[in-house]
């Protein structure tokens, strides 16, 4: 079954075994996903209020149930007015605990920001940001990642009077480029656990998934070195030079830095030795590899090395060319053209 596009990135598509048999009570289970999620609006903000919160007994509510049937069933045979009693006393205090439950999720608000690009296989996570107008505590609220919840994998936290807290989700992509963050899952069962409260949330911020990075790279493939002669050149004329040295017997007076000796009491000369660069370009197809994952994996390695050793690097990709450079927005830069390659 194919999954509609405006729902692609918010859950996993089946396993890859799962795929190679038809299974109609899945098939209907995911159809009637997508038809759910479809009808949910995608915002990065969410108030929850009676038309997006829902509620059913939990299995300890159905367990009360049968309880206090049979309570109600025995007390009635034997004419028990103790069994009376505890019978509407433990149905009350369900009843009770019921609208509380509701009431700790109503009215809040849900928000969160598009996080920073992340890795593959190094696991992802972004903040929501939960909001509390009331002049009491939220207790007992947990968020999960819509497919996980069934899993455990909830993150718990208190909301205070009038306060914000945040709660860092994590989950774990399946593949790189953009996407939107995956639906939530927001629910409580404060104070008794007898019922289950919950809300679904589609947010509309995206994350970008970079390559995963190989953990064992081949050292970086230079592609020769050439002087920058005529750069150097107008940089001598201009007395612009690269760097400082220690002061040597014979320097010219005008490549002293006066300004450092008055300071710390010691010469030095600017360096006016030219340039020596290395031509470094990352290609995909000089990689040595085959697959296309492994080849974005050993190419996102050398950006990072390169990156990290304050080289000029470009990148070659089929239908793409970045000339060379350095710094964090040419790295960014390239680590974006392999996500959505």
């Amino acid at each position: 079954m194919s999954v509609p596009s405006t729902l692609l990135g918010e859950f996993d598509p089946p396993p890859a075994d799962a795929r190679n048999w038809y299974n109609p009570i899945k098939a209907a289970r995911r159809r009637f996903h997508g038809w759910a999620m479809a009808r949910l609006p995608i915002t990065d903000t969410l108030t929850l209020a009676q038309n997006n919160i829902y509620i059913l007994p939990s299995r300890a509510g159905l367990m009360l149930g049968v309880t206090l049937l049979v309570l109600l069933v025995a007390s009635i045979n034997y004419q028990l007015n103790l069994g009376y009693l505890l019978t509407f006393l433990l149905a009350g205090s369900a009843v009770i605990g019921m609208h509380v439950s509701h009431s700790t999720l109503r009215a809040l608000q849900l928000s969160v920001s598009a996080p920073p690009p992340q890795h593959m296989g190094t696991g992802a996570s972004f903040d929501v940001v939960l909001t509390n107008r009331r002049h009491s505590t939220r207790y007992g609220i947990g968020l999960a990642v819509l497919n996980q919840a069934m899993l455990g994998h909830w993150a718990w936290t208190d909301v205070p009077a009038q306060g914000m807290c945040s709660v860092r989700i994590a989950f774990q992509p399946r593949r790189r480029g953009r996407h939107r963050l995956p639906a939530l899952n927001a629910e409580t069962r404060y104070p008794l656990g007898t019922f289950r409260v919950w809300s679904v949330w589609r947010p509309a911020a995206q994350m970008l998934i970079y390559p995963e990075i190989e953990s064992s790279p081949p050292p970086l493939p230079f592609g020769g070195s050439h002087r920058a002669g005529a750069a150097a050149s107008n940089r001598q004329s201009n007395d612009e030079f690269d760097g400082v040295r220690a002061y040597q017997r014979g320097d010219p007076f005008k490549r002293v830095v006066w300004k450092k000796a008055a300071k710390t009491g010691e010469l030095v000369s600017r360096d006016a030795t030219p340039l020596q660069r290395e031509e470094l370009w990352l290609d995909f197809h000089a990689t040595g590899l085959i697959g296309t994952e492994e080849r974005l994996a050993r190419l996102c390695a050398w950006v990072l090395r390169a990156q990290t050793q304050g080289l000029d690097y470009g990148l070659r990709l089929p239908g793409q060319r970045i000339a060379p450079a350095c710094g964090p927005m040419h790295q960014q830069r390239c680590l974006e053209a392999l996500a959505l390659f």
